[in-house]
């Protein structure tokens, strides 16, 4: 069992594809249409997100995602997609790895977004089932972890589909939405079956 971090990524991740999307880390010049998806997704996503800061949506708080990201990725703690449909680079949301334990662990937490044109049409299912080798391969992690309010049955429907396991209930386990809520508990093993 690898106890550290194997591989090791300059400053770009290598690029995902998978069916109809592909997912690569964020830039610089990917601020307009990420603005512009996430504030058209505003009332779609705020029940499911943590509160978003009042200047969530500017250049400057996208520069510090970015530099947060970077820090994250360099020292092996998270990973940070951002999702394009593959006929026409459309950026339809967005995928982290994060919380990344290693040691006798080996694991992370999964957590995405869709913006809310491209929900239920199969975007985040392509992402997930491109992310998974990525993580179990590449990353060498032997567990994925993803928590969901249970009241989100489209994010219930995505990780049971992409063979994600409910081990748990979490009372009050994230402030979403500026309340603490209950949260279900999925996971899935380096050897579970797709």
């Amino acid at each position: 069992m690898a106890f550290f971090r194997t591989v090791s990524f300059a400053e770009v991740l290598p690029a995902i594809t998978g069916a109809g999307v592909m997912l690569r880390a964020p830039t610089s010049s990917d601020f307009a249409e990420w603005a512009s998806v996430r504030e058209a997704s505003r009332d779609f996503l705020t029940p499911w997100e943590p509160t978003w800061p009042a200047d969530d949506l500017t250049r400057g708080a996208f520069r510090r995602r970015l530099k947060r990201y970077a820090e994250d990725q360099r020292n092996d703690q998270a990973y940070a997609f951002l999702i394009f449909r593959s006929e026409d680079s459309a950026l339809v949301g967005g995928l982290t790895l994060a919380n990344i334990r290693r040691g006798v662990a080996q694991a992370g937490s999964i957590g995405y977004w869709v913006g809310a044109p491209f929900a239920r049409k199969g975007y985040m299912t392509a992402a997930v089932e491109a992310l998974v080798p990525f993580c179990f391969g590449t990353l060498r992690l032997h567990r994925l972890e993803a928590a969901c309010i249970p009241e989100n049955k489209a994010s219930v429907g995505l990780l049971e589909k992409t063979g994600f396991q409910r081990e748990g209930y979490a009372r009050k386990y994230l402030c979403i939405n500026g309340v603490w809520q209950d949260h279900l508990l999925y996971a899935r093993l380096q050897d579970d079956p797709g």
